[in-house]
Order: C-alpha cells, then structure tokens, then sequence
C-alpha cells in the first residue's frame, strides 16, 4: 500500500443513478437497485423479525417486498432531489407490511417471478445473524440502522481485503483487526514482529491502511444518499449507532 489514490469527486453513485431512473438509463437503474438491495437485505430481514414475525414470514416478507420494489414500478415516488436509500427502504417496507403483506400472502409462495432472488443470502445470513443479535431489547429500528452500519462496515473491510488480494498484499489479515470496529487489536509490538516491521514502520503502515479504510468508508455511504451533504451527514449517523448513541 505504498500509493493512496486521491478521494474521488462525488459525482455519480449507484443511489443517485437510481434517483435518475426517469431518464434515458432505466436498465442502468434498474441494475443498481438491484444490487443496493443485495447488499443491505439484512437489516430490513432483522427489522422484520424484531417486529414479532416468524423466521419464514420474515423471509417471505423481505423477499416479496423487493420483487415488488424492483417491479416496473420501482421509480414511483423517488425524489431526484433528496433521500437516502436507508430511509427509502424503511420507509417503503413500512407502506408494504401496511398496504400489501396481507395480499402478498394470499399467493403462493414462488407463484410470482421473483425479480431478486434472497434465499441463498438467508439461509446463509438471515435467521443464524438474527439469534446472534446481542441486544435484544433494541426497538426495530434502532436494530435497523445498527444492523445497516455494520453491513456497511464490513463491505468496507471485504473491499480493503479484496483490493489487498489483488495485487498480492498478504499484509491485510495482520492489520484488519485494528480497522474492524469491535475488535480488541493485538500489540502494536507483536502485530509489527509478525510483519518483520519495527514499531515505527508498522504504525506508517497502519497509517496508510487506515487512510484507504476512510476512503472506502465514504465512498460505501456515498453509494447510498443523494449528495455530498447526505453523505456526511449519514455517516456520522451510522457511526453513532454502531457505538450505541
């Protein structure tokens, strides 16, 4: 990790590419709802089950909630102005556990096409995650946004590992554990011997890897608001819920 590229100009996102689905690229859209929803299933499956139901209903749910969101419908109600795709989201599964659960469940499951398929993700993640949960006197909501901040938190690691193993960094498994949030880090003395490093060359070397860690932190939230502004804000919000505030 010698270079650090330069942050990036916020310019286009995955979010604002969906916020401008009305344009000459819906198919573009389309892709990139579709993979935002991919990434951050959990914490709307989590904020389903702390509302009282069932491991199969949850995944029910959340799996018919995203066949209609990335229905041809999708762009109804989005505001190119302003929003985060966290909000949206919550608020949208809010109209649909309202408006339509009961009528989504008149139909037999895997009766309609299923746009975004969740069933591996869930086997693999749902319910396994949710009894795991610590905190289990948190409202859904709250679960929510800490549920969605550690997602987020570790796309950014799996993004740091991946960039680390493509270009044969094998330094990445020694440093991770003072980037993870969470984690009770070893000494900086041992993590240095493992590397071969003195104290000072290791702590340079953290400096750098915490650097790109902030870069790829920012650049996940910007993914999912509207403008630089959102971004930071939303940032600080996450962060917040991640420590318990």
């Amino acid at each position: 990790m010698s270079d650090v590229p330069p942050p990036r100009e916020f310019t286009t996102t995955r979010w604002s590419v969906v916020l401008r689905a009305g344009g000459a690229s819906p198919e573009q859209a389309q892709a990139a709802l579709e993979q935002l929803c991919r990434d951050y299933w959990y914490p709307l499956y989590a904020y389903v089950r702390r509302q009282g139901h069932s491991p199969e209903d949850a995944a029910d749910l959340t799996q018919e909630f995203f066949a209609k969101l990335l229905g041809i419908d999708f762009t109804q109600g989005l505001s190119p102005e302003r929003g985060r795709f966290r909000s949206f989201l919550l608020t949208s599964l809010n109209r649909f556990i309202i408006d339509e659960w009961r009528k989504a469940q008149r139909q037999k499951r895997g009766g309609q096409t299923r746009t975004l398929s969740l069933d591996a993700l869930t086997l693999e993640r749902g319910e396994a995650s949710y009894l795991r949960e610590t905190s289990h006197q948190e409202t859904p909501e709250h679960l929510y946004q800490r549920t969605w901040a550690e997602t987020l938190l570790a796309r950014v690691l799996s993004r740091l590992s991946a960039e680390c193993n493509s270009r044969g960094d094998d330094r990445y498994a020694t440093v991770e554990p003072f980037l993870a949030a969470g984690q009770e880090p070893p000494s900086l003395a041992h993590a240095a011997a493992q590397l071969g490093l003195g104290i000072p060359a290791f702590k340079s070397l953290l400096h750098r890897f915490r650097q790109r860690y902030r870069e790829l932190l920012f650049d996940e939230v910007r993914q999912t608001v509207g403008d630089y502004g959102d971004a930071q804000d939303e940032l600080r919000g996450l962060l917040a819920a991640v420590r318990g505030e």
